[in-house]
C-alpha cells in the first residue's frame, strides 16, 4: 500500500513538471538597441504561457568565430534578471567584431529554450548625432563648431568610422510666416565657416552625423540661431579711438600725480622745512657722536701696564783735601728737589741718589778732631750702610722715580 502511494506521487510530480516546462515559453522579439558603442538587448515574453510570474532571464554572448569549437565557452552578461533587458555596453564588445547572443527565461529551476541573436556592431549600431555645437559670428559669416560623437569611453566616433562626415542645413530666421529657404552643406571638418550669409541676419543651423558605408544617419541636432555681424562703420571706429586715447591720458596723468605726491611726501619727511633749534641740535647730533667716539675707542685701545726704572745709584769718591771742607746743608728749593750748598763754592761732588732720607746727618764735633783719613774711613761706612738700606727697600717695593736728584757728599 504504501509502494503504491509513492508511485502515484511520483507519478504526479513527474507530469507537474512536464507541465509548467511545456507552458514556460522562450523570450520573443529578441533586439540590439545600439547607439555607437552603447549596447542593450532588449525582449518580450508572453505571460500568459504560465502560470507564475517570478520568471527570470539569463543573457550570455560569444564571438562568432568561437562557435566553431567543439564546447564553446559562453559568457555571461547578467544571469536571472526579472528586468526583460541586459546592458552589454560595460563588456567592452569590439566594434568591428561579429558576436552571438542568447537569451532564455527561468522559473524554479526549470529553462526555456536559447533565442538567439547575432550583432555585429560596425553594422547593426547607429551612429549619433554631434555632441555639441557651437556659432560663432565672423563678420558677415558664421563659424560652426562641431564636436564629434562620442563613445561609452567619451572618445571621438571618428576613431571607429574614419569616413564620418556631417550633413549641415541653415536658413534664415524669418520675421513673418514666409516659407523658409533651406541651405545645405557636408563637411567632414569639426570648423565649418557658413558662405553666402547677408549681415545682421538671424541664421539657424541643424547639423546631422552620416557615415555612409553602411548608409547610416543619426538624428538632427537641436536648431541653434544666431545674428551675423558687418562691417564697423568709421564713426563707430572713431569713436573707439577716441576713448582709448582718454583711458590711456587719465592713466599717464594718474602715475604722475602718484609719483609726485611721493616725492613731495619723502621730501617733507626727510628734509624738513621748519629746523630745529640749536639746543635741540646739540643733544640731538653730538651726543651720539660721543658715545660712537668713546665706542671706537675702547675697540681700538689695548691694556698697558707701565712698570717704572730702577734707580741706578753712583758713588764718587771725593780727593783727601776736600774732606777738609766744610759740612754741607741740603735746602730744599722751591720744586721740591733738594740741592747742595756750600759756604765757598756751588760745585757738585758726592754720591747721587734718587730715593731714600730727606737729609743727611751732620758729623757731630767729635769727628773735627780725626785726622783725614780717619774721618773719610768713617764717612764711607756710614754712606755703604745707607746704600745697602736703599737696596733692601728698592727690592720690596716698587717706587715712583722722582725727577729731582740729591747730591751726597763723604
Amino acid at each position: 500500500m504504501m509502494s503504491t502511494t509513492l508511485y502515484v506521487c511520483l507519478v504526479l510530480w513527474c507530469l507537474q513538471n512536464s507541465r509548467v516546462g511545456a507552458e514556460l515559453g522562450p523570450p520573443q522579439d529578441v533586439t540590439m538597441i545600439a547607439l555607437n558603442t552603447n549596447y542593450i538587448l532588449t525582449w518580450e515574453w508572453d505571460q500568459s504561457s504560465a502560470k507564475v510570474h517570478n520568471v527570470t532571464f539569463t543573457t550570455q554572448y560569444i564571438g562568432h568565430h568561437k562557435l566553431n569549437k567543439k564546447s564553446p565557452k559562453w559568457s555571461t552578461a547578467c544571469e536571472e534578471m526579472l528586468r526583460r533587458s541586459c546592458d552589454l555596453t560595460a563588456f567592452n564588445l569590439h566594434y568591428l567584431g561579429i558576436y552571438m547572443l542568447r537569451v532564455r527565461a527561468n522559473e524554479n529551476g526549470h529553462h526555456s529554450k536559447w533565442v538567439e541573436k547575432e550583432f555585429c556592431p560596425d553594422q547593426d549600431a547607429a551612429v549619433g548625432p554631434p555632441s555639441k555645437v557651437d556659432l560663432a559670428p565672423a563678420g558677415n559669416s558664421l563659424d560652426v563648431v562641431i564636436s564629434d560623437p562620442l563613445t561609452n569611453t567619451n572618445s571621438s566616433m571618428k576613431e571607429h568610422l574614419h569616413e564620418l562626415y556631417y550633413h549641415i542645413v541653415y536658413w534664415e530666421r524669418p520675421v513673418d510666416t514666409q516659407a523658409l529657404r533651406t541651405q545645405m552643406l557636408d563637411s567632414s571638418a569639426n570648423i565649418v565657416t557658413l558662405p553666402n550669409l547677408r549681415a545682421w541676419t538671424w541664421y539657424c543651423v541643424r547639423i546631422q552625423s552620416r557615415y555612409d558605408f553602411y548608409n547610416k544617419s543619426s538624428s538632427f541636432t537641436i536648431p541653434q540661431c544666431m545674428q551675423t555681424e558687418g562691417n564697423t562703420p568709421w564713426w563707430q571706429i572713431f569713436l573707439y579711438f577716441l576713448g582709448s586715447l582718454l583711458l590711456c591720458f587719465l592713466f599717464v596723468l594718474l602715475l604722475l600725480y602718484s609719483s609726485f605726491c611721493c616725492y613731495k611726501k619723502l621730501k617733507t619727511t626727510l628734509w624738513p622745512s621748519i629746523q630745529l633749534p640749536s639746543h635741540f641740535k646739540e643733544y640731538l647730533c653730538d651726543s651720539p657722536r660721543l658715545l660712537t667716539m668713546d665706542a671706537e675707542g675702547e675697540l681700538l685701545c689695548d691694556k698697558v701696564t707701565v712698570c717704572p726704572e730702577l734707580p741706578v745709584l753712583e758713588i764718587h769718591n771725593p780727593p783727601p783735601e776736600a774732606l777738609l771742607a766744610p759740612p754741607l746743608v741740603l735746602e730744599p728749593d722751591s720744586s721740591g728737589r733738594h740741592s747742595r750748598q756750600n759756604s765757598s763754592s756751588s760745585g757738585d761732588s758726592g754720591i747721587y741718589s734718587t730715593g731714600g732720607r730727606s737729609h743727611l746727618q751732620q758729623p757731630n764735633s767729635s769727628q773735627s778732631s780725626m785726622g783725614p783719613k780717619d774721618i773719610w774711613q768713617i764717612s764711607f761706612d756710614l754712606e755703604k750702610v745707607k746704600m745697602q738700606e736703599m737696596a733692601s727697600g728698592l727690592k720690596n717695593q716698587l717706587l715712583i722715580t722722582d725727577e729731582g736728584i740729591v747730591d751726597m757728599c763723604v
